[in-house]
């Protein structure tokens, strides 16, 4: 069991954080502030020109940002752009490239209901972004893609509703997490923080932990699969630097054991056990929420 450890915590040192982009920043209470934002623009008919100029309201991208709510009534946040698929040696058409794509659960902070990327809509289509498909005429859809005058456009369906954002909301700045100045003292408030969980090299996701001064630890951890949140509740024992907390699925309860680096509090590893199986994990802190 000890060499089992000592291996998770070496992976634990060869591990970097991965920060999201301010694609990923914007989740589902953050879009409900969309329409009413003053970097916003309600659009009924989205064109090439309007995408190239808003290309870079969030920063580092260069495709426009696009919030959509659907039919369905709820949110979804695009990255899209004009483009040309060649379709024979002597022809191209004119089509819209999402770049990437994600419609929230509604109700949820960062549950996925669907999601995709590099998806090409020619004249046309229409894309369903509760299914995440390209549907036919007859089945509706939320946006549809035409050509006026030789160039590509894009427009809502139904009761869907369009808005280009064409300034980055400060909203969805990253916080910064908690980090610890470590002493000669380990004490359980080190452990506050945001980590980003490795467990066995099959699941991932985001760890958010608070502790009171008596060791009692509650938070939430989001699945890195679809953001479905999740209770965690625990305690930190003896030695102060040992945490035991535990995740509650809808059908099981998953239990963590882990030691948190005592150098500089970047880290937490151990062991987890889903049912009878026992497995490592690493969890490495975050300097942003």
């Amino acid at each position: 069991m000890m060499r089992h450890v000592a291996a998770v915590f070496a992976l634990g040192f060869l591990a970097t954080a991965l920060r999201a982009d301010s694609f990923d920043n914007y989740t589902n209470p953050i879009l409900a502030k969309v329409p009413a934002s003053k970097g916003t623009q309600s659009i009924k008919k989205l064109t090439p020109d309007a995408m190239v100029e808003h290309s870079r309201a969030l920063p580092g991208m260069t495709a426009a940002f696009v919030v959509i709510k659907t039919n369905e009534g709820r949110l979804a946040k695009l990255l899209v752009q004009p483009a040309k698929q060649k379709i024979s040696a002597e022809e191209s058409a004119p089509i819209l490239l999402i770049e990437r794509y994600v419609t929230f659960r509604e109700g949820e902070e960062k549950t996925v209901h669907a999601k995709g990327e590099n998806v090409r809509l020619f004249d046309g289509f229409r894309f369903n972004l509760d299914m995440g498909q390209v549907v036919p005429e007859k089945a509706g859809g939320d946006i549809r893609i035409g050509i006026e005058n030789g160039e590509m456009f894009v427009e809502p369906v139904g009761k869907a509703e369009m808005f280009l954002v064409t300034k980055h909301l400060p909203e969805a700045n990253p916080k910064k997490s908690p980090r610890p100045t470590i002493g000669e003292k380990f004490e359980p408030r080190f452990f506050n923080g945001t980590y980003k969980l490795h467990d066995d090299g099959r699941r991932s996701g985001t760890l958010k932990l608070t502790v009171t001064d008596d060791g009692i630890v509650s938070g939430y951890y989001y699945s890195g699969k679809d953001g479905q949140k999740y209770e965690v509740a625990g305690k930190v024992e003896n030695p102060p630097y040992t945490i035991k907390f535990r995740v509650t699925f809808p059908r099981t309860i998953q239990d963590y054991s882990g030691f948190m680096f005592t150098g500089d509090g970047s880290a937490i590893a151990g062991t987890s056990r889903l049912q009878d199986r026992e497995t490592g994990f690493y969890a490495v802190r975050l300097e942003t929420e």
